[in-house]
């Protein structure tokens, strides 16, 4: 996701790494950087323009602070090339924001009305959406007001049946907003407190469709209109998006396929064009897969520091917060088996595509393109060959155990080996963690994490098992750490010099 934009960030403070001081001509320097990158995923120039003025005026105006202190008192040092990215951050925050996620009410209910072009995903976004009101505790109503695409109302009745949500779909001959007003009294009648309109599309903008939102608005007064855009259209969603707001009033954008999308261009540029914020992101096929727009959590994944935030939402969709919490204790000790790590890798699955996940863990954000989507399935695999003494006690896998294993999870002897081996090292590394004295233990405000209970999510070992390894390390094939081979040679010349001094003085002798 982004990965253009991300590029022109991350070359830009490596040209600002080591320096003294910032001063125009680099600064510029490194601008050029993000310019470039900016212009490639689809920017509108204008807008590129106005962010790096913006940029350069905060970096060489505002006073750095190179000395400062944290909570706990002790004394960092600031960085030129940090304020950069602080500078940085801030802007690309209020260049897409701000935004309240939160839908308007009228007369007690929560009404959506979508609109778009065909094809950018609005059918899908009707049931996440309504999936979305559903969890917070609201009876959600869709209809099926696109009378003109083939099966459009079977999809949405497909949806609807897979989160339990009803359909209202008009009869044969009847038209969109009479449809919609007739779901209106339909949602008063039966209790509905929320109602989800899914209206037509064209391939292009046309007087007819436009026309036709408009008797809609006027007929049902919808609380909120959101625009539906694919992300993948690049400046063109942020020119569909203008056309649209100037026909009919906006309330927000649901940006639809960004995480397929390397540039980036209209989650950039739609705020600052047309003054409509977005609202939600729509990412992956699952129902689920809805996400509140957060302008600075993206910002923040843009220049590699992750989005923590968005992170523990995430977790606390699929983790029971107590079951979580007792099981960091027992990792903290070291006592966990390859039975939690299978737990901990279907957990994971839920979250969505492991590159997402890994974008926004703040120290593995940088790393999120080296990882292979396919290692949890491998090591899922694996473990699930195993047999339950192995699971718990995998020190008792042998050469024997280890070919059985891998014949019956269609992988090699020396992948299970492998991954004994890594899972032996992260229990070994988290145990060291937790234990009285350890590192943790030495964090201020963490003692409390080392001695038991444990933020959901954090410290998850079966992420680093299964496709980035710790940081500075890059994987290799089967997720194997490439740094290790390196530590073995150098045991091994420790190992001969130690022999070869022997030797030498026993001749001495």
């Amino acid at each position: 996701m982004l990965e253009t934009v991300s590029q022109g960030f991350k070359s830009a403070t490596e040209r600002l790494r080591g320096l003294r001081e910032l001063d125009e001509s680099n600064i510029d320097e490194a601008l050029r950087d993000v310019r470039m990158s900016l212009l490639e995923a689809d920017v509108d120039f204008v807008v590129v323009k106005d962010f790096l003025a913006r940029v350069k005026q905060r970096a060489l105006g505002e006073k750095v602070e190179t000395r400062a202190r944290d909570a706990a008192g002790r004394r960092l040092k600031v960085t030129p090339g940090q304020h950069f990215v602080k500078v940085c951050e801030e802007s690309l925050s209020e260049l897409m924001g701000p935004v309240d996620t939160s839908l308007a009410k009228q007369r007690g209910a929560t009404s959506v009305m979508l609109a778009g072009l065909q094809g950018v995903g609005k059918t899908t976004i009707a049931a996440k959406l309504a999936r979305h009101l559903q969890k917070q505790g609201k009876k959600p109503l869709l209809v099926a007001a696109d009378v003109y695409r083939p099966a459009a109302v079977a999809q949405l009745q497909t949806l609807g049946e897979s989160i339990d949500v009803p359909v209202h779909a008009g009869a044969e001959g009847e038209l969109p907003p009479q449809i919609c007003q007739a779901a209106q009294e339909r949602a008063k009648r039966e209790g509905h407190n929320a109602l989800i309109y899914d209206t037509a599309g064209r391939l292009a903008l046309d007087d007819e469709l436009m026309q036709e939102l408009e008797e809609i608005k006027a007929l049902v007064s919808p609380a909120n209109t959101l625009l539906v855009c694919d992300a993948l259209m690049g400046r063109d969603a942020v020119n569909v998006a203008k056309a649209f707001s100037q026909r009919i009033e906006l309330d927000g954008v649901v940006l639809t396929k960004l995480d397929g999308d390397a540039r980036g261009g209209a989650a950039l540029a739609v705020k600052a064009v047309t003054g409509v914020p977005i609202k939600f992101l729509g990412t992956g096929e699952s129902i689920d897969r809805l996400e509140e727009f957060r302008p600075e959590g993206l910002a923040s994944r843009i220049l590699g520091m992750g989005d923590i935030v968005g992170l523990v939402k995430d977790f606390e969709e699929v983790v029971d917060e107590r079951q979580a919490e007792e099981d960091a204790e027992r990792i903290l000790k070291g006592q966990f088996t390859l039975d939690d790590l299978l737990t901990q890798l279907r957990t994971i699955q839920k979250l969505g595509p492991l590159r997402e996940v890994f974008a926004k863990m703040p120290m593995f954000g940088s790393m999120a393109d080296q990882v292979d989507e396919g290692e949890l399935s491998k090591v899922e695999a694996m473990i699930r060959s195993m047999t339950r003494q192995e699971r718990r006690k995998p020190d008792v896998i042998d050469k024997s155990r280890a070919a059985r294993i891998a014949s019956g999870s269609g992988h090699k002897t020396k992948e299970v080996k492998d991954l004994v081996g890594r899972f032996g090292q992260m229990r070994e590394m988290m145990g060291n963690l937790g234990a009285p004295g350890g590192l943790l233990s030495k964090i201020p405000g963490m003692g409390k994490i080392a001695g038991g209970g444990m933020p959901t999510g954090a410290m998850d070992p079966s992420a680093l098992l299964a496709g980035a390894g710790p940081p500075g390390m890059t994987m290799g094939g089967g997720g194997r750490v490439r740094g290790q081979k390196a530590d073995e040679r150098k045991k091994n010349k420790r190992r001969q010099a130690r022999k070869s001094r022997q030797k030498g003085r026993k001749r001495k002798k």
